[in-house]
């Protein structure tokens, strides 16, 4: 028995070595493909998820500071212009718009970023496995200039509305003109811009086609009020009987907060046949000016009545 258990050992271990050898010079042959290449890929599928997470960990970080008021380098005309705007600052106005603004920024960067580390994964993946990346990149450009032409009104808002929000030329809760729509901005985006007018209608303006923006509600507003009197009118009167209306709207406790400077009367502004004019101004915190200038309205009457002048068209400038 012992001498038939050797030499059926002897007459397997040729097949078994070179069932060895075989397996041996397989993975010798294709190591490269089966094991190398995969190491590769994975590494550079961690590291581009690693760099990317720190890159935005980095963008939050400076959209947070920013939101604070410590301003990076990079984000610096988000400060400079809040600045001079200690009235907005105190109540908490400059930074909710800026805290909005640095958001808006750090996604359109955290976007930015992902895309290319994903663009330049997917080309790096594909040159480790061995495909020949130049009909590749020569598809992608005849693409990339097809979709160009295509999409650059798209580009066109995109970039405008980046320069709106770093520029802060509006925000959220500002009430603008931009002459095909007037209303109260609902929401900033990069590329339209929404706002409803007085009459409750939804206004959606894309950011490229916007030419210019009339602002009623950056850093202060201004009342200014034309108020006519007959032309046999006494002017001196008249105009202390405006100046005794502004008074007692402008000691008002409940209206003071509004005003940023006592109204003043500038004195008559015009004259014809039938009328004089004689203008009132005041400065005022931004969206108060409509309601200031009718109670301002209001008070002139009665004191057009008491002194008995009569009643007067008051109508804005």
């Amino acid at each position: 028995m012992a001498g038939l258990a050797t030499v059926s050992e002897a007459t397997a271990s040729p097949g078994s070595a070179a069932q060895v050898t075989a397996l041996r010079g397989f993975w010798h042959e294709h190591a490269e493909v089966l094991i190398t290449r995969p190491i590769q890929v994975a590494a550079t599928i961690v590291v581009a998820l690693v760099f990317r997470r720190v890159v935005h960990h980095t963008i939050d970080r400076l959209t947070r500071s920013s939101a604070n008021g410590k301003v990076p380098r990079i984000l610096i005309p988000l400060k400079e212009r809040a600045a001079h705007a200690g009235l907005w600052e105190s109540s908490g106005l400059i930074s909710e718009r800026r805290r909005q603004r640095a958001d808006t920024i750090g996604s359109v960067l955290k976007s930015a970023v992902s895309f290319l580390v994903f663009v330049l994964v997917f080309l790096v993946i594909l040159d480790l496995i061995g495909l020949n990346l130049l009909p590749f990149v020569a598809t992608t450009s005849i693409v990339g200039v097809a979709l160009g032409f295509g999409a650059q009104n798209i580009v066109k808002d995109f970039l405008a509305g980046m320069f709106m929000i770093l520029e802060d030329q509006y925000g959220v809760g500002d009430v603008i003109d931009l002459k095909e729509a007037t209303g109260t901005v609902e929401a900033v985006g990069l590329r339209t811009t929404r706002l409803r007018d007085v009459e409750g209608t939804v206004w959606y303006v894309r950011n490229g086609e916007i030419i210019r923006v009339g602002n009623q509600s950056q850093q202060y507003a201004q009342v200014v009020l034309d108020i006519p009197i007959a032309a046999g009118d006494n002017v001196a009167a008249a105009i202390a009987a405006i100046q005794a209306a502004a008074s007692d709207v402008y000691g008002d406790e409940a209206r003071l907060p509004s005003f940023i400077g006592a109204p003043e009367v500038l004195g008559v502004e015009s004259l014809t046949r039938e009328e004089t004019v004689i203008r009132l101004v005041a400065r005022v915190k931004p969206l108060e000016q409509w309601h200031i200038a009718r109670e301002l309205r209001g008070r002139i009457v009665e004191k057009f009545d008491e002194a008995g002048l009569r009643r007067p068209t008051v109508a804005d400038a």
